[in-house]
């Protein structure tokens, strides 16, 4: 990928960790929970626990990376 393909991609550069702190500070576990729910939301959930989950569960990490999306564009629509 060239860097204008990069430019156009709003995943490119962004570590996991900072979807998870940006997501949780936004929405909080609670609601985060039952936007997604996956269980390293519901039951005692920290930053460790759902990376170290989202990690290995490909599927669960679409549903947290379009959140992300769907938030970052709503966030650009309110500018």
């Amino acid at each position: 990928m060239t860097n204008d393909e990069h430019k156009n991609n709003p995943m490119h550069g962004v570590k996991l960790k900072d979807i998870l702190e940006a997501l949780e500070a936004r929405y909080g576990w609670e609601l985060l929970g039952q936007l997604v729910n996956i269980n390293c939301f519901n039951y005692d959930p920290s930053i460790n626990s759902c990376l170290k989950f989202l990690r290995k569960t490909p599927w669960a990490r679409d549903k947290v990376e379009a959140l992300y999306l769907m938030m970052i564009k709503k966030q650009k629509e309110q500018e």
